[in-house]
């Protein structure tokens, strides 16, 4: 019953920002953390970014300085703020919730272009 939903995929220039979203409905109280994971062309997918119910943030190092995670104020949202995006951040990118189990969005595209 659980159901992710990401948004704010798309194309941008190397340098520029995009900011993603993700909304989580279903019979859930709180996730006790939520996250962005992505998968480019021929990748494994990686760990990109969770926060905690608590705030903690961990960040994986490529996209440290350059990313922020952080949850809305309505329940069981979480936001990516990409900034100084590269070529590399290229891929599919999923919101995770972890709440007794791991729970998955159908991903957003994010293209970055020279």
């Amino acid at each position: 019953q659980v159901q992710l939903v990401e948004s704010g995929g798309g194309l941008a220039q190397a340098g520029g920002s995009l900011r993603l979203s993700c909304a989580a409905s279903g019979l859930i109280f709180s996730a006790n953390a939520m996250g962005w994971y992505r998968q480019a062309p021929g990748k494994q997918r990686e760990l990109v970014a969770t926060i905690t119910i608590s705030g903690r943030t961990n960040y994986v190092d490529s996209v440290k300085g350059r990313f922020t995670i952080s949850r809305g104020n309505a329940k069981n949202t979480v936001y990516l703020q990409m900034n100084s995006l590269k070529l590399e951040d290229t891929g599919v990118y999923y919101c995770n919730l972890e709440y007794g189990r791991d729970y998955w969005g159908k991903g957003t595209l994010v293209t970055v272009s020279s």
